[in-house]
């Protein structure tokens, strides 16, 4: 249950409609609805509203909220409950399964650096409560966090309460004395709401025990854009250096960085920046491991619009170029056309991984960073997935793969003694750290021939050609090393050998040490390939 759902409760045991709560709390009816179905995150603000409307206090809010969930358990065949997730027998399973694949990233993130991006209509649309919670997750793994926030929407609202006409040239805004005083009111009021939304510690609430101190000030020095194609962008500007230094001091102390996006001259004066030059100019800056855009797609579209889960910086350069010159429909948001250039540009620079995702779901950031296929695009400057020579550390790895395969029949069983022994002769594809992916090769000098054998590919990973990267590095490896043929022996998977240029052949064609140890029992098929 969400904290949506319960709201949606106690409304109706006040007997309210969602009209009637929204004019008691000043509100629209239609983002109660979305809140209520969890679609939209609710401010500090509007949940003491709301309690007021229900009559009780926002932490009584979040403890009959838990009541409630606590009476439903004992209907439930006595589910277990995790804070505020119920498990019942059917996902208790895949609750734990969960839990123990994100091990991995918990060790891998503590005390890294993550830079956070999002624009102002995070802030606006009330979607910052939910992102907080996540924020304070990742505070309380040691993960060091620095946001960027835009403040877009709010600088228009004031704009157009003061009647004056925005003004854009080529995505940027042109600054002038009025625009200024309004970009300077509209990025203070948005960082106050922020820090007081990460101030929050209500009792029962994924905020409980939150002890986030927030860090903000003039660490970022601008300088004018100046004149662009004949236009004057007045106080519009772009990042000269970031004050790596001061942001690491209060990072050190345990302290959350949010930076507005304006810099600060030598002079005195103030600049208004894009937020995704601050975000990159920080990250490059402080050798971040991840720089995080929130936008309003779910991530990088091809051009046949498919979501491309993972991307290197050279294709996503090669994307950019192909969608400029393409006359098809496009499947870029606005977002992406200016995020990606910049993710280019900031894993071009020492980034590790930039990653774009939607602010749209709940949990984004968790889901993305937790899980192995995550919800968005990821950019790296170099590609995920490596070939490479097995070593003793990977044994571990090579059983998990093979053991299923074994199981079935479809490989010879070894032991992990015999894999140690062997294990020059292995060799894996790693997909992020990860090992997917195994193959061997097995010498026989004399006959100038090499076996292939142990090919094996993780489940979640198949489907992709991952067998043939595999097998074409190894067969590749067997050249290098002076062989003259490879061959194989199979019982359940002689087509594949086939379609790949094996030719089916006695056993008198196995070279003498390997006939020797031929087991006529399982009487596998010999299949050959000259190279």
């Amino acid at each position: 249950m969400s904290i949506g759902n319960q709201i949606r409760y106690l409304r109706k045991q006040n007997k309210l409609t969602l009209q009637q709560l929204a004019q008691l709390t000043e509100s629209d009816a239609g983002n109660l609805s979305r809140i209520e179905r969890g679609e939209l995150g609710v401010s500090e603000a509007l949940i003491r509203k709301i309690a007021t409307a229900l009559q009780t206090t926002p932490a009584v809010l979040f403890n009959e909220y838990n009541a409630f969930t606590a009476q439903q358990d004992k209907t439930t065949h006595n589910p277990l409950s995790v804070g505020t997730f119920t498990l019942n027998s059917s996902n208790t399973q895949d609750f734990v399964h969960w839990f123990r694949s994100a091990a991995p990233y918990i060790h891998a993130f503590g005390g890294r650096t993550f830079v956070i991006a999002f624009g102002g209509e995070v802030v606006s649309e009330q979607q910052f409560i939910a992102l907080s919670h996540d924020l304070n997750l990742l505070a309380s793994l040691e993960v060091r966090l620095v946001l960027v926030h835009g403040a877009r929407p709010q600088i228009e609202q004031r704009l157009k309460r003061d009647k004056l006409a925005p003004a854009y040239h080529d995505g940027l805004r042109i600054t002038d004395d009025a625009a200024m005083e309004a970009v300077k009111e509209a990025n203070g009021a948005v960082r106050v709401e922020i820090e007081a939304l990460l101030s929050m510690g209500i009792a029962n609430s994924p905020m409980a025990g939150a002890d986030i101190r927030v860090a903000s000030g003039n660490f970022v020095t601008a300088k004018p854009l100046g004149v662009l194609d004949g236009v004057d962008l007045q106080h519009t500007g772009e990042v000269r250096k970031v004050d790596a230094i001061g942001i690491q001091k209060r990072l050190d102390d345990n302290e959350l960085v949010l930076l507005s996006p304006m810099g600060y001259s030598p002079t005195g004066e103030a600049f208004n920046l894009s937020l995704e030059d601050v975000a990159v100019s920080t990250a490059i800056a402080l050798d971040a491991e991840k720089l995080i855009f929130l936008m309003d797609s779910e991530g990088v579209h091809n051009l046949r619009g498919e979501l491309l889960r993972e991307m290197t910086a050279e294709k996503a350069k090669n994307l950019l170029k192909n969608v400029q010159e393409s006359d098809e429909p496009i499947h870029f948001s606005e977002d992406v056309n200016f995020y990606l250039p910049a993710a280019v540009h900031a894993c071009e620079h020492g980034v590790a991984r930039t990653h774009l995702i939607s602010r749209h779901i709940d949990g984004a950031i968790i889901q993305e960073l937790f899980t192995h296929n995550g919800i968005g695009t990821m950019v790296t400057e170099l590609p995920l997935e490596t070939m490479r020579q097995a070593n003793i550390d990977d044994v571990g790895g090579i059983l998990k793969l093979i053991e299923p395969l074994e199981n079935d029949g479809i490989l010879v069983r070894r032991g992990r003694e015999r894999i140690e022994m062997e294990i020059d002769h292995f060799y894996v594809m790693e997909h992020d750290n990860r090992a997917i992916g195994c193959a061997a090769l097995y010498p026989f000098p004399q006959a100038k021939m090499a076996e292939f054998a142990c090919l094996a590919i993780d489940p979640e990973y198949r489907g992709g050609g991952r067998g043939d990267k595999l097998f074409n590095f190894c067969q590749a490896q067997a050249k290098k090393l002076g062989f003259n043929q490879l061959f194989c022996l199979t019982t359940r998977t002689e087509h594949w050998f086939l379609e790949r240029g094996f030719v089916e052949q006695p056993v008198a064609q196995l070279p003498q040490e390997k006939q020797a140890l031929y087991n006529f029992q399982r009487k596998s098929k010999v299949f050959v390939k000259p190279l």
